[in-house]
């Protein structure tokens, strides 16, 4: 621990081991893996509006898509848990995989058209299997995971989670107000599209290459552990799985990933289908994109001493009834532009505390495992809540691509008819109102911060006891 030492304890007499450049460099990784999870939102609308893809089958393969990536979130979980290397296992993906990542972003792009519906839709399929089920999967499960690991303190969870939550929601506005802009700069037609693919490609490599640098030197909580017995117990997945769903809060976690997941990839998709069609110009996600980010950042500031105040249970339940209420304010006026978007900066600046908590709330359902079960089942955990994020993500696809076709989508007309704004109307705003709603009532469940100070102390004595 000689590199720790001058770090002191936590208000609650933790440990610590997270310095700055270690925080910076966390935040690095998840702005990548958000960069590849912002540039697939975009992707119905490029193959829909500029590849010409029929709306309906976009809509079932990326939601088949979305179903595969979700499988193998558990399935390559529970293979990182059980992989030998301690510490060191979590960063080892990132590493093998940065480049081949960097690659698939840019063929994500390169879409036969000329040869057909059918071989098109086939390339959409496998790059999208490519890209989510395999590349981001091997990263983003075992990185999840390195909140949980890199530090027992709740504080420096806390302070991960809102830096994880900076660089997740700065890629988000970099996809917003650049990418149609940017593109339409270009030429809007596919090879700009394949141009933007290359310059997000370089961004990803390089946030997930300085991530690695840091990561892989790092000293973790329990690197006083020998390597041998960092590993876990090797336990059948059938019963990891069943563990985990007798955890009520490791249930409500998933839940909570699963369906706010599905409002994050109705909001991505939906902006320019609305400015370009309910407004008349869709380079307006731009305008849309700057007020976001101007809410974000008011956002970021008032985090911590809210959720410090607040808690993280009171946090998250404000942010999910206040998601809904600000959707439901725009149902008033879905076409007035002002009203438009003061509520839509309104829902961004109301959820972003809340959006700070994943990692909080996972680590805290991973503890409750620890101290029931004996196990703590991180990876396994991450990548199974990886599992809702992927469903979810899907479910919202599927979502947008059912109001669509229901409402008669037609990229071809110069402007849009009643069905068609009646369905972006109902993916916009009806939508994300109830989803809301509905987990605001299933949140309520959470009740295990106030447990929480005693579960730890139990871990405690247990980890000194097995040390001596």
């Amino acid at each position: 621990m000689k590199k720790t030492k001058d770090l002191g304890m936590d208000a609650e007499g933790i440990k610590k081991t997270m310095r700055k450049s270690d925080y910076l460099a966390d935040m690095c990784g998840q702005f990548g893996l958000g960069m590849v999870g912002n540039l697939v939102g975009q992707l119905t609308y490029f193959y829909t509006d500029k590849v010409g893809l029929a709306v309906g089958m976009i809509g079932i393969v990326m939601a088949i898509s979305k179903i595969i990536d979700a499988v193998t979130d558990i399935w390559f979980g529970n293979i990182i848990e059980h992989s030998k290397g301690g510490n060191k296992k979590y960063f080892r993906w990132m590493i093998s995989l940065a480049f081949p990542i960097a690659i698939t972003i840019v063929m994500l792009f390169t879409v036969p058209v000329s040869a057909g519906q059918g071989p098109a839709l086939a390339y959409v399929l496998i790059t999208n299997l490519l890209l989510s089920a395999v590349c981001a999967t091997l990263i983003g499960t075992p990185f999840a995971a390195v909140q949980v690991v890199r530090t027992r303190s709740q504080e420096e969870r806390g302070t991960m989670g809102i830096l994880r939550a900076v660089g997740s929601y700065g890629s988000g506005m970099f996809a917003v107000i650049a990418t149609i802009p940017i593109t339409n700069a270009l030429g809007g037609n596919q090879n700009a599209w394949i141009k933007y693919g290359f310059m997000i490609a370089l961004i990803v490599l390089l946030s997930l290459l300085i991530c690695w640098n840091n990561g892989h030197k790092a000293e973790f909580v329990n690197n006083e552990v020998s390597a041998k017995d960092q590993e876990e117990e090797k336990i059948p997945l059938k019963e990891t799985m069943h563990l985990l769903f007798t955890n009520k809060y490791w249930v409500i976690v998933l839940l909570f990933n699963l369906i706010t997941s599905v409002t994050n990839a109705i909001s991505g998709q939906s902006a320019a289908y609305y400015t370009k069609w309910i407004f008349g110009n869709d380079n307006l996600t731009a305008l849309l994109g700057g007020l976001g980010f101007g809410a974000t950042i008011i956002g970021f500031i008032i985090s911590k001493p809210l959720i410090q105040k607040f808690g993280t249970t009171n946090t998250i339940k404000a942010g999910l009834l206040g998601a809904a209420i600000s959707a439901g304010l725009r149902c008033i006026a879905p076409s007035n532009i002002v009203w438009f978007c003061i509520f839509s900066m309104t829902g961004s600046l109301i959820q972003i505390p809340m959006m700070c908590l994943y990692g909080v709330i996972l680590a805290m359902a991973v503890d409750y495992n620890e101290w029931k079960y004996g196990r703590n089942l991180v990876s396994v955990s991450s990548g199974a809540i990886g599992f809702g994020n992927k469903v979810g993500s899907g479910i919202g696809t599927v979502v947008l691509s059912v109001f669509m076709v229901i409402g008669s989508y037609d990229a071809t007309l110069s402007a849009a008819t009643e069905s068609m704004k009646m369905s972006i109307y109902g993916f916009t705003n009806y939508a994300p109102l109830v989803i809301n709603l509905l987990m605001y009532f299933i949140f309520r469940g959470f009740d295990i911060e106030k447990k929480l100070p005693q579960i730890q102390k139990d871990l405690q004595k247990r980890r000194e006891a097995s040390t001596n």
